[in-house]
């Protein structure tokens, strides 16, 4: 009786539907009735009747369609194991239809790149489909290897963990377990995450079969696909020449050098392909590029051979994320279509159709601690972009997350799943059991978004006034004394100022004076330097020689006098 009486919940939205059949039954009765009560009628009278039959017809017809989708949808939210823990776990009617895990016929969706990017689309795609695949790197690059994968001789599986921890139902749960790092004395400095799969490689003697084995096991809703299982370091070449062959040492020598990023190339560049990466790219429905580093993240990837070209062949709908930040070292001062650019360089045209844009504000405070860093937003030259043959997007994606400039994970899944519902009209399956699905949670979680947008804009509108309450402080209560000696206080500031002022401006006339001093002083000694100079260079005449001569004669004869006068005084 209880499963029966859940049909009539208001979260049901069953009973409208029921009370449109009967309103039409009713509608149908009356017109028979009439027919069969009246034995004359005019044709005025006959059209109404008429009318009515064919109004209550129409309203069970509807009614019938519409609560056929309905029960599709209280299947799909009863089988909904994501969204138990919000307002679709009211709807509880397994008692009445068979159990089954609808989220398994849900879209194929692959993802490709690696880091913090990879794991937010993730975790926004996993409330829609099961069907997920996450194409990620796995490659020290060059790193230092941690104690842990030092102690176990593991491979570097940061981005492999990361990507579990994002497809998982109890993602903060499963974080911590994966980053557990043991304090016992025999295990300290271990890893648990390290640990548990180099288990599973040593029980498979594959590190593909045992990442795989690994979501089965945690029950992870999608699967792990390293690119390449070959063991592969990252190159980046700069416009002088300079090959760089660490990734930790890019950003380092970029930012010391004036010169920038020219190429990147994976070494070895033969690297082939890890089991199952192909199949899922010629499978998927959609194909997810980003976001990530540019050069250290997502290429890498599109270099494995065979990867770009499954890609371009494929008829799934592809996307490329666009980072909100440029990164240091790698991208700086790169705007959206130079990000472009750099993708269609390496691997070539048609890798994506769209581009995901964001086109939102972001709060200052939080730039400015990225500026510090040395990253800045990207710009969003959409017209540009747009002549390089690939479709935008434009969506306000951007958000905090522990402090941090995130994606904003619901908004990028939100608009993906759109783009495949599209597509599904345009192939005429909107009666599908997959378009039912996506659109029903597509419906509730844009109510979502429209509630966490409301929550985000409020604030961001607090921060704004923060920041500007802090640049023009003022006390908010007035002392007696200021207010009464309020207009003496304000005349001895600007009294004060404006002898300051003429201060700096006797200052300023003092040293013009002692400049224009100093400039006459060095115009007097030129002119008599050059006067000088000029007399030198004159040629004597006789009136000088005439003059010279007595002068020589009276010298002369001063002489013979004193040398008459000595021998005379002796005597």
């Amino acid at each position: 009786m209880k499963a029966f009486l859940e049909w009539f919940k208001s979260s049901a939205k069953v009973k409208r539907w029921m009370f449109l059949i009967i309103v039409g039954i009713a509608l149908v009765c009356y017109g028979f009735t009439k027919v069969l009560v009246t034995q004359e009628m005019s044709f005025q009278e006959l059209g109404k009747i008429i009318a009515i039959f064919v109004v209550g017809f129409v309203f069970v017809v509807i009614g019938i369609i519409f609560i056929q989708k309905r029960n599709l949808e209280i299947l799909i939210e009863a089988n909904d194991t994501e969204s138990l823990k919000s307002k679709k776990a009211k709807v509880n009617i397994k008692s009445l239809i068979f159990n089954r895990k609808v989220y398994d016929d849900g879209p194929k969706i692959v993802v490709i790149g690696g880091g913090e990017g990879l794991n937010i689309v993730v975790e926004g795609l996993k409330k829609y489909t099961n069907n997920i695949t996450a194409i990620v790197t796995m490659s020290d690059y060059g790193e230092v290897p941690t104690e842990s994968r030092k102690a176990l001789d593991s491979l570097p599986l940061e981005d492999i963990k990361g990507s579990i921890v994002a497809m998982s139902e109890k993602q903060e749960l499963m974080a911590d377990l994966m980053n557990l790092n043991f304090k016992n004395e025999r295990l300290r400095g271990l890893n648990f995450g390290d640990i548990y799969l180099t288990a599973m490689n040593e029980l498979y003697s594959n590190i593909s079969a045992a990442i795989q084995k690994s979501t089965e096991v945690l029950n992870v809703n999608g699967r792990v696909l390293p690119v390449t299982l070959d063991e592969i370091s990252i190159c980046a070449e700069l416009t002088d020449g300079t090959v760089i062959d660490r990734k930790n040492k890019i950003p380092e020598i970029v930012s010391q050098k004036v010169e920038v990023i020219d190429r990147i190339f994976i070494n070895p560049s033969n690297c082939k392909p890890a089991p199952g990466v192909v199949e899922a790219i010629q499978e998927a429905e959609a194909i997810i590029i980003g976001p990530g580093s540019l050069y250290t993240n997502v290429l890498p990837n599109l270099l494995v051979k065979k990867v770009s070209k499954a890609i371009k062949e494929s008829k799934a709908i592809k996307v490329y994320i666009s980072n909100i930040m440029t990164e240091f070292g790698q991208t700086d001062d790169y705007s959206l279509a130079q990000h472009i650019e750099a993708i269609q360089e390496h691997v070539g045209k048609g890798v994506f159709d769209y581009c995901l844009v964001d086109t939102g504000e972001v709060v200052p405070e939080y730039v400015r601690r990225y500026n510090k860093e040395g990253s800045e937003l990207v710009e969003p030259d959409i017209t540009k972009a747009a002549t390089l043959g690939v479709k935008m997007i434009q969506k306000d994606m951007s958000c905090i997350k522990d402090d941090k400039i995130r994606h904003n994970s619901a908004i990028i899944a939100s608009t993906i799943i759109e783009l495949i519902c599209n597509e599904l009209k345009f192939k005429d399956e909107q009666n599908g059991t997959e378009f039912l699905l996506l659109n029903s949670i597509l419906k509730e979680e844009k109510k979502e978004i429209k509630k966490t947008n409301k929550n985000e804009k409020r604030r961001k509108e607090i921060v704004k006034e923060a920041t500007k309450n802090v640049k023009n402080k003022k006390p908010n209560r007035k002392s007696k004394f200021s207010q009464k000696y309020k207009e003496r206080v304000e005349s001895i500031q600007n009294t004060d100022a404006k002898i300051k002022e003429n201060r700096a401006i006797a200052k300023e006339i003092e040293r013009l004076e002692k400049a224009n001093k100093k400039k006459e002083m060095k115009k007097k000694e030129e002119d008599k330097e050059s006067k000088q100079e000029k007399k030198s260079k004159q040629p004597k005449t006789k009136d000088s020689q005439t003059k010279e001569e007595p002068k020589t004669k009276k010298k002369t004869t001063r002489i013979k006098k004193a040398v008459e006068e000595k021998p005379k005084k002796k005597e």
